[in-house]
């Protein structure tokens, strides 16, 4: 097949799952099912169960912890899959193998035998609808990860956890990232629904990481450990001090080499199986600090099942871990850029304090788009605050909010705004009224930061693996 023809087999298919619809769309006339999710795998070839996998659920956190985790098993030998949601820039993102992307030509031929398996079973009447997209993308993972075939693979939930897509699995430990407010209107009004709709990914008998978290949070955690006759474990002892006094934490903007590569993030020095290493993560935000013990939990775990992973191989696939988009900073025509996916209020915390705690003094221009789903007026009031400037854009998503109607969301936090037809506008207009010592805040979204990046230029897909 020419080069021309298989760009036009991808574009093809890629448009094929969009047709579908957006990842939730789908889910206020359906529901929730995983007898369907495993009715379609079984017509695969349960290519689930091919493969050990970790599954991470949790409403902050779970992908930079997947990240971790699978990092980790990589710098330990082991062939690694990782599953996550959503993509930045481009859907391939969503499947990776030891850190490659999955390549244009194995997603048009694994896509091409979902979709038939699909179909067939649909006219058989044995579904009673098309899967949906995120349904579609995971099977798609599953066949690429059996196929390959991976060693171990880390999934991130994409939503919930007891009735997500991804919870067919078996997995040898389910780890339990920060619980907070988001989806409500599917996984429950309160700390402790959406808890326990996580929880739903521990088995029984079965081992949980997680760590302390709000009070409704905990006691529904832990009434599901119970019920399952399941082991917790608490990442705790991997959490270093995070006191301002504390000596042994050098946050961002600590700049630290890799080989002829500087990069930024944050260090210190911890005991793990025995021994002192040196964590040196990318992932900047003491928020970060509990993902990344959730990860080194998990691979202790995962030692006590077989797994050979030395206290080397965790400080080493800590400081490889990749996870774009996170407190990222991009510099383009000498402006500064920090792209981060906060999209609730928990995240608008974190990003709060990272800036609080990094940038103090600097003037700070928000480039700013959300879903009309999510809670804009309390993002808004979070973090309109530390504004000089708010841009707002919609992204190129039927649910991003329309400058207008953030305003209107916004209407009791005292900034100035201005509107831009897109991200790309968005960011032109920030260059222009940003001073030189300032700094530039994409946020409010997965898509806005996305299209940011596109639009800067940013590259963040490896490889794909020949």
């Amino acid at each position: 097949m020419s080069n021309s023809s298989q760009s036009a087999a991808y574009e093809s298919a890629v448009a094929s799952m969009y047709a579908l619809g957006h990842e939730l769309a789908h889910l206020p006339s359906q529901k929730f099912d995983l007898a369907h999710m495993r009715k379609l795998l079984a017509a695969l070839g349960s290519p689930e169960a091919k493969f050990p996998s970790v599954l991470i659920a949790g409403t902050n956190g779970k992908g930079s912890t997947a990240a971790t985790l699978a990092s980790i098993l990589q710098a330990a030998g082991y062939r690694t899959g990782l599953y996550t949601s959503p993509h930045l820039v481009r859907i391939n993102e969503r499947i990776r193998v030891n850190g490659a992307t999955i390549s244009d030509a194995d997603f048009v031929a694994l896509h091409d035998r979902v979709a038939q398996a699909a179909q067939k079973l649909v006219d058989a009447g044995e579904l009673p609808w098309h899967p949906s997209f995120f349904e579609m993308i995971t099977a798609i993972a599953f066949q690429h990860f059996a196929a390959t075939p991976v060693e171990i693979a880390v999934l991130e939930v994409g939503m919930g956890g007891r009735l997500d897509a991804t919870n067919v699995v078996e997995p040898l430990v389910s780890v339990i990232a920060d619980v907070a407010l988001d989806h409500q209107k599917y996984l429950g009004d309160t700390l402790a629904e959406i808890a326990r709709e996580k929880a739903g990914i521990i088995r029984p008998g079965g081992v949980a990481v997680l760590l302390p978290q709000m009070a409704e949070a905990n006691d529904a955690l832990g009434h599901a450990i119970v019920e399952r006759s399941a082991r917790g474990v608490n990442a705790t002892p991997y959490v270093p001090p995070i006191s301002p006094g504390a000596a042994q934490l050098r946050m961002a903007n600590n700049e630290y080499s890799i080989g002829q590569e500087k990069r930024y993030g944050q260090e210190y020095h911890l005991q793990v199986f025995g021994q002192e290493i040196l964590v040196q993560t990318p992932l900047i935000g003491r928020h970060q600090l509990r993902n990344v013990a959730l990860a080194i939990a998990a691979a202790d775990e995962m030692t006590r099942q077989g797994f050979k992973i030395s206290a080397s191989d965790v400080e080493r696939g800590i400081r490889e871990t990749r996870w774009p988009g996170r407190l990222q900073k991009v510099v383009a025509n000498r402006v500064e850029f920090l792209l981060d996916v906060a999209h609730n209020p928990a995240g608008a915390w974190a990003l709060r304090a990272a800036l609080s705690e990094l940038h103090e003094d600097r003037p700070l221009t928000f480039v700013f788009g959300a879903m009309r789903d999510k809670a804009i007026s309390e993002m808004a009031e979070i973090l309109f605050p530390l504004a000089d400037r708010v841009v707002l854009a919609p992204a190129d998503n039927p649910r991003s909010a329309s400058p207008t109607e953030i305003r209107a969301a916004a209407g009791r936090v005292a900034v100035e705004f201005e509107d831009a037809a897109d991200v790309n506008q968005a960011l032109q207009r920030a260059r222009e009224i940003t001073p030189a010592n300032g700094l530039v805040v994409v946020t409010g979204s997965i898509y806005i930061v996305g299209e940011a990046m596109r639009a800067l230029g940013v590259r963040i897909e490896q490889e794909s693996l020949a």
